[in-house]
């Protein structure tokens, strides 16, 4: 196993990373999703595609890192942390990417075409598996941050 990443540094990016994601996680799913509904007929197609265009810019590379860090953490980057609590993070990691590509992303690509009501309630649902997700993975990483960090 390399060491040249230290444990406490690799678990504070992703701890980061993660917290990064509740946090937008949240705000996308009780105020940024909901106010969709409220944009209006005739600008909603360029407000999607530009919503979806922009919020790439901030949760694509904040993922990405969450991703890596994820995986580092699984290869053993930080054994003094038990693996138990690694898996565990890197199965709802897995469950986010999963939701995110089959279930949001197609649902965001049908909602540019226009505001569709059944649609824009089956994103606003659906989303909830991601947002509990992404805070389950927060307090594991809290977890696993204050394992590495207790006094004997």
């Amino acid at each position: 196993m390399p060491n040249a990443l230290h444990p406490a540094t690799l678990l504070l990016v992703h701890a980061g990373a993660t917290w990064t994601m509740v946090g937008v996680i949240w705000v996308m799913q009780l105020v940024h999703y909901p106010l969709f509904a409220q944009v209006g007929p005739e600008t909603y197609a360029t407000y999607q595609a530009l919503h979806m265009q922009r919020i790439t810019w901030i949760v694509g590379p904040v993922m990405l890192v969450e991703l890596a860090t994820a995986g580092l953490l699984a290869a053993g980057y930080a054994a003094l942390v038990p693996s138990a609590q690694v898996w565990t993070g890197l199965g709802l990691l897995a469950l986010i990417w999963v939701s995110t590509g089959l279930v949001q992303a197609p649902l965001h690509g049908m909602l540019t075409s226009g505001f569709d009501a059944y649609t824009h309630t089956w994103l606003v649902r659906s989303n909830w598996l991601r947002t509990i997700a992404w805070t389950l993975r927060g307090i594991l990483a809290l977890w696993m941050l204050a394992f590495l960090f207790r006094t004997p």
